[in-house]
């Protein structure tokens, strides 16, 4: 009998099953069935939504310190449970064992953070142009959000999104992913038994076409954070902007590497291996472009090609694994119909493009590495995200040639150069176009105590994670206080 994991309202658990339930399977291993959740309905939105905005009344009053603490207990509770965690991340999602701990630290290193700016939910005091007055801003709570989260980081983005939420006093209502189900459930029974008030945080199970939709459109929900595909996530925009909620996505991305003539190729390598297939290139901010300079090309492609035939596939819970599974068979059938799109664009199939099968590969959605060459800017795979184990090679003739190419997409979220000349490293700092630029690393590697998010199609709204600018900025509104006094009327600007 499959396990069930149920929907939070109002600090009740529940399994509404007015709908057929969504299976979440292993997919290295399909017949490995992780558990079942319910496929919610408009009015299970409906109660969750009404259960948080019951609770905001009481919540946003706690004193920040406060709310600090229930996020510090949810961080030590994260950590005691770290590895059982990050096995069920590899088992639910596919990602590797090493990457599945890591996903769990992210919300440890997150809880902590967000902990600390329980005393550090700063305004400002600034001087009067009067006497006796004085002036300043304090952050102030919004409300309910509806948090829409996707399947590659199954615990870290609920995480991004709750605790910066919460810390700053609004209620949330989460929607995962319909395809890691069972880890986000997970991270909520963590925040309760660290000590949450009922209400506070609710959970809703189901498919973004349905239960998403109807949590991002609700009424009484003030704002909407979102991590996925670009396309949904700028219907989202629209469906918000247009009622006036506050309103964060983070899309897509088609980030490119620049390795320049002078780039330590070794670091070079090992760098754009770990991005391009790193989380089998399941990750907004995967290296699918590498641009790299004629001098070094051939050698470097050489080199590239030869190290992604040699990575070792397979079940990410086994050891001596370098890629594991794409999540779900959807997934595979879209990542291989891109293949089948490259060849007929003119693109040359250097290595890779296929399914793998028999034996163990028969019972999961695994793929080769695959690496294209003969590449133009105008191609598809050169210009829309895949979301995959694909990238493409292109060769530039110099820096000016390198940066345009890195900087002909759509998106803007994550790039990076290798080079060891510093001051062309600083010109490519000011000259990439995207949210994050990496110098002499891969584009993957966030830390939680900057804002993440990117430009152009990539994102929209206030960005994730920690650091001035970022989800503090999100969750809060900022109150300007002026207090006179005087004991008299004083005009501002205006001399008597």
């Amino acid at each position: 009998m499959a396990e069930r994991f149920k929907n939070l309202v109002a600090g009740r658990w529940e399994f509404p099953d007015e709908n057929p339930p969504i299976e979440s399977l292993n997919p290295a291993n399909t017949s490995d069935l992780i558990g079942i959740v319910p496929e919610s309905t408009p009015e299970d939105v409906d109660r969750a939504v009404k259960s948080a905005r019951d609770a905001f009344s009481g919540w946003r009053l706690v004193p920040p310190p406060r709310r600090a603490e229930i996020l510090f207990r949810a961080a030590e509770l994260l950590v005691r449970n770290k590895q059982g965690l990050g096995e069920l991340v590899t088992r639910e999602m596919g990602k590797l064992l090493k990457e599945g701990l890591g996903d769990v630290q992210e919300a440890i290193d997150m809880a902590y953070y967000m902990a600390g700016e329980g005393r550090r939910l700063t305004g400002e005091t600034v001087p009067s142009e009067l006497p006796d007055k004085d002036c300043k801003s304090v952050r102030v709570s919004i409300g309910v959000f509806g948090l829409i989260t996707p399947w590659n980081f199954p615990i870290a983005i609920p995480a991004w999104k709750i605790l910066p939420a919460l810390v700053a006093g609004n209620t949330v209502v989460l929607k995962p992913s319909s395809h890691t189900p069972v880890c986000a459930t997970r991270f909520v029974e963590v925040l309760m038994e660290a000590g949450l008030p009922p209400g506070v945080v609710n959970l809703v199970h189901g498919r973004g076409e349905t239960v998403g939709r109807e949590l991002a459109e609700h009424p009484l929900v003030d704002g909407v954070s979102f991590t996925g595909s670009t396309k949904v996530g700028e219907g989202i925009i629209r469906s918000c902007v247009g009622v006036g909620k506050e309103v964060s996505c983070e899309m897509g991305g088609k980030n490119p590497i620049v390795v320049m003539d002078d780039a330590d190729l070794e670091l070079a390598l090992e760098g754009s291996l770990w991005a391009a297939f790193g989380t089998t290139g399941q990750r907004c901010t995967a290296a699918s472009r590498l641009i790299v300079h004629t001098e070094v090309y051939d050698t470097f492609l050489a080199e590239f090609t030869r190290k992604a035939t040699s990575m070792r596939i397979g079940d990410g819970l086994t050891e001596d694994v370098d890629m594991g599974p794409l999540v779900n068979e959807s997934q595979l059938g879209r990542v291989l119909e891109y293949v089948k799109i490259g060849i007929e664009e003119g693109a040359s199939l250097t290595t890779g493009g296929n399914r793998l099968t028999g034996g163990r590969f028969d019972r999961g959605y695994f793929m080769e590495p695959t690496i294209f060459t003969d590449v133009t800017p105008q191609m598809r795979i050169a210009s829309e995200e895949i979301f995959g184990p694909v990238v493409s090679v292109f060769r530039a003739t110099s820096f000016e040639e390198a940066i345009g190419l890195a900087n002909s997409t759509d998106y803007g979220l994550s790039s990076s150069i290798y080079t060891g000349d510093v001051n062309l490293s600083a010109i490519a700092e000011r000259e990439l176009d995207s949210g994050l630029v990496y110098i002499n690393a891969p584009t993957i590697g966030a830390e939680i105590q900057l804002p993440f998010g990117g430009m152009k199609k990539s994102g929209s709204g206030h960005k994730e994670a920690g650091g001035k600018g970022g989800a503090i900025d999100m969750f809060t509104r900022i109150k300007v206080v002026y207090r006179d006094f005087s004991g008299k009327l004083q005009k501002a600007q205006i001399k008597e």
